[in-house]
C-alpha cells in the first residue's frame, strides 16, 4: 500500500492572509486523518509564510494521538533561524515526527524545485542525518532521480529519498513527448534505491491526472500531496478529496 500523506501548507497559508486562526491547520489535519490519509506533512519555512512552529507542535501530538497516523516536518536544515524560527533541527527534535524530509530549498524560493547535490552538501548533512536518526526519526532526502546522487545518499546515513517529480509532472501536463522518458528514469532511480536499502517516497505537483502513472513507480512507499489536493478540496470537499486520493494510489 502507498501511503498518502496529506501537506497542510496550503490550508496555512490561507490562514495566514488574515488575522487569527481561520481556517484552523490542526482541524484540517484531523479531517484528513478521519477520511483516511495514512500521514501528514508541513514544510516550515523560515518566514513562516505558511506553516508556523507552533502548527509543528501540534500536528505532531495531533499524529501521535491516532494510531498508525504519520507525521512528517520538511525543511532546510541550513536555514538560519529568523524570528521565533529555530532552525529546522531545533524544531523537529522538540516535535518529534516520525519523518524529517530534509530539502535545499533557500529562504527566497517560492517552493521546492531540485534535490540535493551531496557532493557539495554531503559532508554537512552527514552529522544533522545521525542527530535525527539518534533521535528515532526516519530521515529522507529530496532527491532527483539521479542514480549517482542516490548512491550518495545511502552513503550519509538516509533512511529514505524522496523523488523530485515537478518534471514529471510539468512534462504530463504539457503532454509532452519526454513522460516515457523521464519515468523510465524515475523508475531506474526508484529500483537503485531500493537495490541500495533505501525506502522510496516522491512528491511535487503530483495530482489526480498524473499519479496513476506514477503510482506504479517500483517501491513507491508514500507520496506528499499539498498543492494539488487542496485545489481540489475547493470543488470536492477536503474528506473527498482525500479520498480521491487514496482511490487512485489504490488503484481505483
Amino acid at each position: 500500500m502507498i501511503a498518502l500523506s496529506v501537506n497542510l501548507n496550503k490550508i496555512a497559508l490561507i490562514r495566514n492572509s488574515r488575522e487569527g486562526n481561520y481556517p484552523d491547520v490542526v482541524a484540517h489535519g484531523r479531517i484528513c486523518l478521519d477520511a483516511g490519509a495514512q500521514g501528514l506533512t508541513v514544510h516550515p519555512r523560515p518566514d513562516q509564510r505558511h506553516i508556523r512552529p507552533n502548527d509543528v507542535r501540534d500536528l505532531a501530538e495531533l499524529c501521535r494521538s491516532r494510531e498508525g497516523a504519520e507525521f512528517n516536518v520538511e525543511g532546510n536544515p541550513f536555514a538560519e533561524p529568523l524570528g521565533d524560527y529555530p532552525g529546522l533541527l531545533p524544531l523537529v527534535l522538540k516535535a518529534l515526527p516520525d519523518q524529517c524530509t530534509l530539502v535545499p530549498d533557500s529562504n527566497d524560493q517560492l517552493t521546492s524545485d531540485h534535490g540535493f547535490d551531496l557532493r557539495r552538501d554531503g559532508a554537512r548533512l552527514e552529522p544533522l542525518i545521525a542527530q535525527l536518526k539518534d533521535a528515532n526519526i526516519r530521515v529522507s532526502l529530496f532527491m532527483d532521480p539521479d542514480l549517482e546522487q542516490i548512491g550518495l545518499a545511502k552513503d550519509v546515513g538516509a533512511d529514505r529519498i524522496e523523488l523530485y517529480t515537478g518534471p514529471y509532472a510539468e512534462a504530463v501536463a504539457r503532454q509532452g513527448d519526454e513522460v516515457e522518458s523521464i519515468f523510465a528514469t524515475h523508475c531506474a532511480a526508484a529500483e537503485h534505491a531500493r537495490q541500495l536499502g533505501l525506502g522510496v517516497n516522491a512528491g511535487h505537483d503530483l495530482n489526480l491526472i498524473n499519479l496513476p502513472r506514477y503510482r506504479t513507480l517500483p517501491g513507491l512507499q508514500e507520496v506528499s500531496i499539498g498543492h494539488a489536493l487542496t485545489v481540489d478540496a475547493i470543488s470536492m470537499g477536503l474528506d473527498n478529496a482525500v479520498t480521491a486520493y487514496l482511490n487512485c494510489l489504490s488503484g481505483n
